[in-house]
C-alpha cells in the first residue's frame, strides 16, 4: 500500500466555493505542504494540471531540493507536449531528483480548456493520440539506456531518429499512472500504463473498473496496478467528521454550485460524468443524499472538478474503508483534504497508526522513538492516554 498526498497548486481554503477562509497560494506554502508530506512519510504527491493550476513541472522542480524521499506524480499532456520533449523533461527530472519521478498521463476532458491550449480533437481522437504519445515516450526512454534511437510513424504522431542521450535513473522509465472511465481509457491503461487510477466511486463500481482493466491487460499479456484518488475528512469521532464535511461546503451558495455544474456538464469526460451522477448534478445537498456509499461523501464535487468524493469518518472507520478498497486490488491511495497542510498532519496522525503493520513501518521510516508530544514537567514522556 502506498499513500500519496496532494500539492494544491489551484488554491487552498477551509471552505469550498468561496473566498472565505482562502489561503494565499505562494511558493512558501507549497513548500510547507511538500515538506510536511515528506517528513510524515507519504510516498509521494500528486501535482494537478490544467489552466486552473500553476505549471506542475515548474512546481515539482522547485520542490526537489526541499524534500528527501518524496516522489512527484507529474503530468504529461499529449497535444500540449511533444513526446520526445516530454521524455527529455522526464529523464532530467528523474536524474536531478534521484529517481523520484512518476508520470501522470492526462488526456483531458474539458473541450473549452483544450481548445484554449490549441487542442481541437474529439474524445476518441484524443485517446488515439494519447496512446501513440505514450508509446513513443516509453520507447525513447527505454532505448536511451542502450543509446538507441526511435523511428515511429503513427496516425497522429511521427518521430524519426528520436534519441535521448541522458537516460533516466529508473529503468526502463519512470512509472506511468493514468485515469479514465471510458472504453478507450481502459484500453489505453491495459496496453500502456503501470498503474490505473480511478476517482472515488463506491466500492462495487470500483471493482467493476478493476476487473475490466485487469481483463483487458491480461489479453495483452500485461499486468496493471490499481489506485484511487480520494479526499479525506477524518476526525476523532464520526460526528466531528460529518460536521467538518458540512462545514466545508457551508459557505457555498446555489449560484456558485449551478455555475460549476454548468462547466462540468460541457465536458466530454466519462469520469466527470460519473462524478456528477453521484450528486445528481448538484441537486443533492443534504448529508443523507450526498453519502452515496457508507462514509463516501460526494459533497466535494458540488464545486470541484475531477475527484469529487471524500472518505468521512473517525480514524478506525476511514482505515477500514481504505482496507475495503485495498481488498479490491488497489494499492495506491492518492489523498487530499482542506486545508492541505493541516489535513496532511491530521490524516497521518490519526490513520497511519491503523494501517497494516508493513505500511506503518514504511511510513514511519523506522523511527524507534516515534511521536510522543511535549515532555511532561521536564521529566518524563507522556503516555498515549491518561484514561
Amino acid at each position: 500500500m502506498q499513500i500519496f498526498w496532494f500539492i494544491p497548486t489551484h488554491g487552498d481554503s477551509r471552505y469550498l466555493g468561496t473566498a472565505k477562509g482562502a489561503r494565499q497560494l505562494s511558493h512558501d506554502y507549497l513548500q510547507q505542504v511538500a515538506v510536511a508530506a515528506d517528513s510524515l512519510g507519504y510516498e509521494g504527491v500528486l501535482i494537478p494540471t490544467g489552466r486552473s493550476c500553476e505549471d506542475p513541472w515548474v512546481v515539482a522542480s522547485s520542490l526537489i531540493a526541499v524534500t528527501k524521499k518524496l516522489k512527484f506524480l507529474v503530468a504529461v499532456r499529449p497535444g500540449l507536449h511533444q513526446p520526445a520533449l516530454a521524455a527529455r523533461m522526464a529523464a532530467t527530472f528523474d536524474r536531478l531528483s534521484g529517481g523520484r519521478l512518476l508520470i501522470n498521463l492526462v488526456t483531458g476532458g474539458d473541450q473549452a480548456e483544450l481548445e484554449g491550449d490549441g487542442v481541437f480533437l474529439d474524445h476518441a481522437t484524443r485517446y488515439e493520440q494519447s496512446a501513440e504519445f505514450i508509446r513513443i515516450w516509453r520507447e525513447i526512454l527505454t532505448r536511451s539506456h542502450q543509446g538507441e534511437g526511435l523511428d515511429y510513424e503513427g496516425k497522429h504522431l511521427t518521430v524519426k531518429g528520436a534519441k535521448l542521450l541522458f537516460p533516466p535513473l529508473q529503468q526502463p522509465h519512470p512509472p506511468v499512472y493514468f485515469g479514465g472511465s471510458s472504453d478507450a481509457a481502459h484500453d489505453l491503461a491495459a496496453e500502456q500504463v503501470e498503474t490505473y487510477l480511478t476517482w472515488g466511486e463506491p466500492p462495487a463500481e470500483v471493482a467493476k473498473k478493476v476487473a475490466d482493466v485487469r481483463a483487458r491487460a491480461a489479453k495483452r499479456g500485461r499486468t496493471v496496478k490499481f489506485g484511487i484518488r480520494l479526499h479525506v475528512i477524518v476526525r476523532e469521532t464520526e460526528d466531528q467528521a460529518w460536521a467538518a464535511a458540512e462545514e466545508l461546503i457551508s459557505h457555498v451558495d446555489d449560484v456558485t454550485v449551478a455555475r460549476a455544474q454548468a462547466v462540468f456538464s460541457r465536458m466530454d469526460s466519462e469520469g466527470q460524468r460519473r462524478m456528477a451522477q453521484l450528486h445528481a448534478g448538484g441537486v443533492k445537498r443534504s448529508r443523507a443524499d450526498l453519502e452515496i456509499s457508507p462514509n463516501l461523501w460526494a459533497g466535494v464535487g458540488l464545486v470541484r472538478g475531477g475527484a469529487g468524493t471524500a472518505l468521512v469518518g473517525d480514524p478506525e472507520t476511514v482505515a477500514a474503508r481504505i482496507e475495503e478498497y485495498a481488498a479490491l486490488g488497489l494499492d495506491t491511495f492518492v489523498l487530499s483534504g482542506y486545508p492541505h497542510l493541516e489535513e496532511a498532519y491530521r490524516f497521518a496522525e490519526l490513520v497511519f497508526p491503523l494501517l497494516p503493520v508493513g505500511v506503518r513501518e514504511k511510513l514511519s521510516g523506522g523511527n524507534p522513538l516515534g511521536p510522543f508530544g511535549e515532555t511532561v514537567a521536564n521529566d518524563f514522556v507522556p503516555r498515549a492516554s491518561q484514561s
